[in-house]
């Protein structure tokens, strides 16, 4: 989980539903799409996000009557190649002849960051 506060861009939180790491901004929960905050003000100001990526596939064995086991693995990096994360997102197995659905989408959602406090003079 990240250190910065939650109004800092990127801020994350764990989701008390699915313990799934969430961003702070968040009022839905991308993974088990529960509310995770009700206040009306922030509904309506909530940013618009859209789909910047979306992909979707099946996955099936080049051998039809043998079984096998997937993994599936999401791996993030940085424009230099740093990586970011990299996790396990599922693991399974296909019975002869069974094929698997699978997608993964990005939603980029614009900032509302605080404007910086004003000072008196």
């Amino acid at each position: 989980m990240s250190g910065a506060r939650a109004n800092t861009l990127g801020a994350t939180r764990v989701c008390p539903h699915c313990k799934a790491t969430v961003l702070a901004s968040a009022s839905v929960c991308p993974g088990c799409q529960h509310h995770l905050r009700f206040n009306q003000a922030d509904a309506q100001a909530a940013p618009t996000g859209y789909e910047a990526v979306q992909i979707a596939g099946t996955i099936q064995h080049r051998e039809p009557s043998e079984a096998c086991e997937y993994c599936v693995v999401l791996s993030v990096d940085n424009a230099r190649g740093d990586k970011i994360t990299r996790q396990v997102v599922s693991v399974g197995a296909l019975q002869p002849a069974e094929l698997h659905r699978f997608s993964v989408s990005i939603q980029l959602l614009p900032s509302r960051q605080a404007l910086p406090p004003k000072r008196d003079k």
